[in-house]
Parts: structure tokens; sequence; C-alpha cells
């Protein structure tokens, strides 16, 4: 064993396989030192099996330190959760530009695989009739502008930065967290549906569905009416606000003196009761 841990046994070999060796001495100085790490490594792990010359406390202590690190550092690694994936902002849609086939850019996650597909058939047939494209995006929120004009006017900017490219496309924005949206568009677009058109199925078909939460109706409602516009057809219109009617806390007049009555006669009968009963 001596002759195993002895640093010249150790060192020798390593030694010389680090300079450069000459040809002839390629092919016997590979087993030497293979031989030498293969030993060195046998002797280290009978030392710290064995232990130490003064009975193995320490290495014991210490190969049961560096196994429970090890186990509680892979437990951690498997305990620990999954990075959540980004989630996806107004910013990702700018760049991303326009959907290619779908016309639906549903980055708040809100619209249903009958939506999707429904705006999509009625955006293709209109695109091949009339030339004119229009696109729907929802988004959650939104932290780089005021309200959904604005940031619908971003969107068909980024999308189209050219006259020629935007005159013919129409952008409908729908934000969920703030039940608002807003449509935009180029020159031929806007002359296209109309301001009234327009204005209504804002204050309409969005403004109010998107206000029940009800964003599905509210896309598609908004899809069909801007279709019948184009198309020369009577406004199909939109939703109205419902007035809810509620419930006063406070008694009426007569209310209040009818329950009076009640009490007195109580009162009343009570008194009787108390004086006739011995």
């Amino acid at each position: 064993m001596e002759t195993l841990l002895s640093p010249s046994a150790l060192l020798g070999p390593l030694r010389v396989s680090r300079k450069p060796a000459a040809p002839a001495a390629v092919p016997c100085s590979r087993p030497a030192v293979s031989c030498s790490l293969k030993k060195q490594a046998q002797a280290q792990a009978g030392v710290a099996w064995r232990g130490d010359g003064d009975g193995g406390v320490g290495s014991w202590a210490s190969f049961l330190h560096h196994g429970l690190a090890a186990a509680a550092l892979s437990l951690a690694l498997t305990l620990s959760p999954a990075p959540a994936p980004a989630a996806a902002s107004e910013f990702d849609v700018l760049n991303d530009g326009p959907p290619a086939d779908t016309y639906v850019v549903d980055d708040a996650g809100v619209l249903s695989r009958v939506t999707k597909s429904d705006v999509k058939r009625l955006a293709r047939d209109l695109e091949a009739r009339k030339n004119i494209r229009i696109n729907f995006v929802t988004v959650r929120k939104l932290t780089s502008k005021a309200d959904a004009f604005e940031y619908a006017d971003q969107v068909l900017e980024k999308w189209y930065p050219t006259v020629e490219d935007g005159s013919n496309k129409g952008i409908v924005v729908l934000v969920t967290s703030q039940k608002e949206g807003a449509i935009t568009g180029g020159p031929a677009f806007v002359q296209a549906v109309g301001d009234a058109i327009l204005d209504a199925t804002v204050s309409e078909c969005i403004a109010v569905l998107a206000t029940d939460e009800k964003y599905n109706e509210a896309i598609f409602s908004t899809a069909k009416r801007l279709v019948a516009a184009i198309d020369g057809l009577p406004d199909p219109g939109g939703p109205a606000f419902q007035e809810s009617k509620r419930e006063s806390n406070f008694k009426s007049k007569e209310e209040t003196e009818e329950k009076r009555g009640q009490f007195t006669l109580v009162v009343g009968g009570l008194l009787v009761i108390a004086f006739v009963v011995p």
C-alpha cells in the first residue's frame, strides 16, 4: 500500500505524460498513465472508506456530509417547480406581424375555436371578394398606450408601414382587462365601412358585450357588422345597454305605516294579557 500511495509512484507517470513524447514512446506511455490513475482512484476510494489513521472519524464525516449535500441538492432540483412560460404582451403582437391565414390574434386567450373559425371564414371570403382585409386582435391589458384606439393605430402602422399596404386593411382590437375596444384602418377600409357604422360597432358590439365578458360574441358580431357594411347590406345592429333595476333598501310611507300599526296592535295585546291574567 505504501508503494501505491508514494508521491513518486503517483506523480512520476503523470509528469512524463504531459511532456511531448517521442513517437516511439507513445504506445508504452498510455498504459502507464491509465494504470497509475486507476491505482490512484482505488487508493483514494480505499482511504475514503477506511478512514484516516486516527480511526476514520474525519473521513467518514466528510463522506457522509458530501453524500447528504448531494442528496439534498438532487431533491431540491426534483421538487422545484418548472419556470412558467413568459406571458405574451402587446409588444409581441406588434413584433409578430399580421396573421398569415387566421385573421385572428387571440393573445388574451378568450376566443373559442368555433369563433376563430367563423371569423376566419367571414374575413377570408371578404378579402377574396372585396380585396379588403380585417384583422382581429385580443390582448389582456395595455401598458404602452393609453387606450385601445392608440394601440390599434400602432398595430396598423407597425404591420403595414406604407399607405399602399394599409389602405385596404382594418384592425379590430379588444382589451379584456379594460373591457374596451377600437377599430381603425386605412382610407379604403374606412370609406367602405363608413364612419357611422364604425362608431356604432365600437360603442355597441364591442363595448356592451365586453362589459358582460362576452368576448366571443363581441368579436363575431363585429365581424358580421363590418362585412355587411362593406357588402352594402342593411345594418344588423348590435346589442344595447340594459339598465338593471336596483332594489331600494328604504321602505315607502305606506309600508312604514303598515308596520307601525302591526307593532302597536301586538304591544297592546301583550299589555291586556299582562293585566288580565293573574
